[in-house]
């Protein structure tokens, strides 16, 4: 399981022993994490566990698939006490509802479809906790992402998962130099979460067998519409379902209940051809429908863009890559044209379906395991 080869370095790449080298590690109270905190305490590091209660967790605390809530804050409390090393929880609600709950509700209701796990990450994950790890002196914080971190010629590299079934890369692209230097990934080459399980069981947790969670961790019964409704009153108010070509062909009960791309449940039925979402319109309160061809997208603007490249990214006027559009989809051949240091236009070689605004779009290389960063998909206006 050792991170590095070279016989100077720690398994975590640092030049003193373990017992001197003090790690945070990020406990969801999930299987992957408590692996990552049992297995450095084990290598003898000075390990010190860290859990984010994000929101108020009474709501969710009987649900299953619900990730930082009051039973995992319990399970990873539970880990730290059997394996012997401090825990510590830190109430981030206020930081998580402004920097996530309150963006993910109003481009939801923008007619994006938003990655609420990106910004998390992003803005309270890598920036608060990492912060706080090194107000605890700790030379590293290590989380359970399956990600993989390899030192280059130029230094550290973020390079997808050995499992392409669990890799995470899709909600680390934000992921800065500066923070990756500091982050390490202990699950990242292994070959299968059968495996991450497996060490759970050696090292005897009690949450080795727990299931992994599904949704959005604040929205645990995976129903977004009701959790925007709440935020938001007002938003799930009726509206014409309209043909791209003009036609009112019904009516809906809010645009918040639909996504680009969307067939089913459309309730407009008795028509020859099949009809997609192609277009939410808020301000006009319409579901826009049309057929297939109409979602197929070649052009892609993109802006906050995070570049891990060796080289700037406005040095080149094209870059030839692969890109992910959604978290579920392989990645396609691409060309980026850099607009500035942080915007591009992304030209797809074959185009895609469902491409839509909140969403990100993740770079890889062509050849090989490494990602490049990304940014987000907007309208381009």
């Amino acid at each position: 399981m050792a991170l590095d080869h070279d016989s100077n370095l720690n398994s975590l790449g640092f030049a003193k022993p373990p017992s001197e080298t003090r790690v945070v590690v990020a406990m969801s109270g999930g299987v992957d994490s408590s692996v990552v905190a049992a297995y450095l305490a084990d290598q003898g590091y000075d390990v010190v566990g860290v859990t984010l209660q994000l929101y108020d967790h009474g709501a969710a605390l009987a649900k299953k698939g619900a990730c930082c809530a009051g039973i995992d804050i319990h399970d990873a409390r539970r880990v730290a006490e059997e394996r012997g090393f401090p825990h510590y929880v830190l109430d981030y609600e206020n930081i998580f509802k402004d920097a996530v709950i309150d963006e993910f509700a109003d481009s939801y209701l923008a007619g994006a479809t938003p990655v609420p796990c990106i910004r998390c990450n992003e803005r309270v994950k890598f920036k608060d906790l990492l912060e706080t790890a090194k107000d605890l002196d700790a030379d590293c914080m290590a989380t359970g992402h399956y990600i993989q971190r390899k030192m280059g010629a130029n230094g550290p590299e973020l390079h997808s998962a050995e499992d392409a079934n669990r890799d995470q890369s899709y909600f680390l692209f934000s992921t800065t130099p500066e923070q990756l230097d500091y982050l390490r990934f202990p699950l990242g080459h292994l070959p299968s979460k059968d495996a991450t399980r497996e060490m759970a069981a050696q090292y005897g947790l009690a949450v080795a067998d727990k299931p992994d969670s599904q949704d959005i961790c604040f929205v645990p019964d995976g129903n977004y519409a009701g959790v925007i409704e709440k935020l938001r009153p007002g938003a799930a108010e009726p509206g014409d379902i309209v043909h791209s070509d003009g036609r009112v062909l019904g009516r809906h009960n809010g645009v918040l209940h639909y996504t680009i791309g969307q067939r089913r449940g459309l309730g407009i039925g008795g028509l020859s051809e099949p009809l997609y979402v192609v277009k939410l319109d808020v301000d006009k309160k319409q579901v826009v429908v049309g057929p297939k061809e109409l979602l197929a997208t070649r052009t892609i603007p993109v802006r906050e863009i995070n570049w891990l490249g060796d080289a700037p990214f406005t040095s080149q006027d094209e870059w030839h890559v692969k890109v992910k559009v959604r978290s579920t989809r392989p990645p396609r051949e691409a060309i980026i044209r850099p607009l500035s240091d942080t915007t591009a236009e992304v030209e797809l070689l074959t185009p895609e379906e469902g491409v839509s605004p909140g969403q990100a779009c993740v770079f890889y290389a062509t050849e090989g395991s490494r990602i490049f960063g990304g940014g987000w998909i907007w309208r381009g206006y």
